[in-house]
């Protein structure tokens, strides 16, 4: 099941981690690498290919009231997605070494990162006290930042925030 369809968890945000489709990891290592990051992360519905490449987790951080789906991804749609960020990034000033491992991407990891809205809500306040700006003053973006370095680590790629066209 997708987070998305969890009615306790709200979609905040997506990043990319760029690569080569070359360097894709198998599940073995994303298991790993994840795993090694914090014993209170939950690994959850770990997928491969039939060659053990990953293909997807969800990893769950309750301290951090956030979950993470983790997808590959690789084909047209990756190269279309390189060309945009290409095109938006030169124009904003990225320096030359990152745009050209953009560049050079031919797959993607998109980290989606959602928060446990629920748990908040139980653990903040009243549900009646409840309004946006306690959701967001519960938002913590630590687990995604911890990911998103080990898999940079992991694949050798740049991680990408696509909304703004910047590095992490």
């Amino acid at each position: 099941m997708s987070t998305f369809e969890n009615p306790a968890y709200r979609w905040r945000e997506t990043y990319f981690v760029l690569m080569g489709a070359n360097d894709r990891p198998t599940v073995s290592q994303v298991e790993s690498a994840l795993a090694a990051l914090n014993d209170r992360f939950e690994l959850q519905n770990l997928q491969a290919d039939d060659e053990g490449r990953f293909e997807s987790v969800t990893l769950v951080s309750p301290d951090d009231f956030a979950a993470l789906d983790i997808c590959y991804s690789q084909g047209d749609e990756v190269a279309e997605q390189v060309a945009q960020l290409v095109k938006e990034m030169k124009q904003s000033g990225v320096n030359k070494s990152e745009l050209k491992k953009i560049a050079a991407a031919t797959a993607r990891l998109d980290v989606l990162h959602f928060q446990d809205v629920a748990a908040g809500i139980d653990s903040a306040v009243s549900a009646a006290d409840f309004d946006e700006d306690n959701l967001e003053e519960m938002f913590d973006p630590s687990a995604l930042l911890v990911v998103l370095e080990a898999l940079v680590e992991l694949t050798g790629g740049i991680a990408v925030d696509p909304q703004t066209g910047t590095t992490v």
